[in-house]
C-alpha cells in the first residue's frame, strides 16, 4: 500500500504492507531510530511522536493512516550542534539516565508546552478557562503517558520547566 507522508519536513512515499505501524515504518523503512520500541503495547511512550502536532504513540497507529500527515520525530526537533531548547534543557538538567525514553520524553513534552500555550487544560487543571501552571502535579499528568524506567523524573520536570521558561 502507498502511503504518503511528511517526515520530519520532508515528503516521503513509502509503499508498506497496511499492517506495518508507523513505529515500524520509521525505524525499519525510513532508518530513523530515534523513536523506540519499549512495550510496544502503548504503555510507556518510547515511540511517541508528533502527527499534525500532536503527540501519538506511533507503536499503536498504523503508517497508512497517515496520508498526508506530517509526522515530527526527535530527529526533526533537533540535532547536534543545533538542539532545541528542551534537548539543551534535558542535557544541562540531567533528564535522562540510560536515555531510551529520552526522545518519546522530548516529544511528548514538546508537543505538552504547545498544548499549554494554547490553553488546553489536563484532568488536573484547576481553571479550565485560565490556562495551566507548570506544576509538578499538571507536569506529571501531562506526562504520564511516558515512562522512565531509570526514575529521572525530578530531572525531567525541571527541564520541562526550563525549557518553558526559554519558550520552547
Amino acid at each position: 500500500m502507498q502511503t504518503n507522508v511528511i517526515i520530519n519536513g520532508t515528503q516521503r512515499r513509502l509503499e508498506l504492507d497496511p499492517r506495518t505501524t508507523l513505529l515500524d515504518a520509521l525505524r525499519h523503512h525510513l532508518g530513523l531510530s530515534g523513536s523506540k520500541k519499549g512495550c510496544d503495547h502503548g504503555q510507556c511512550g518510547a515511540c511517541t511522536v508528533m502527527v499534525n502536532g500532536r503527540r501519538i504513540n506511533a507503536c499503536l497507529t498504523l503508517a497508512c493512516m497517515h496520508d498526508g500527515d506530517e509526522v515530527t520525530t526527535i530527529e526533526g526537533i533537533g540535532q547536534p550542534g543545533n538542539l532545541s531548547a528542551l534537548q539543551e534543557a534535558f542535557v544541562s538538567e540531567d533528564g535522562f539516565q540510560c536515555g531510551y525514553c529520552t526522545p518519546g520524553q522530548i516529544c511528548s513534552a514538546t508537543a505538552m508546552l504547545e498544548e499549554i500555550r494554547n490553553e488546553w487544560p489536563s484532568h488536573v487543571t484547576d481553571d479550565l478557562l485560565g490556562g495551566a501552571e507548570l506544576t509538578n502535579e499538571e507536569i506529571s499528568e501531562r506526562m504520564s503517558g511516558n515512562l522512565c524506567r531509570c526514575s529521572a523524573y525530578p530531572n525531567i520536570v525541571e527541564a520541562i520547566r526550563k525549557a518553558a521558561g526559554k519558550g520552547a
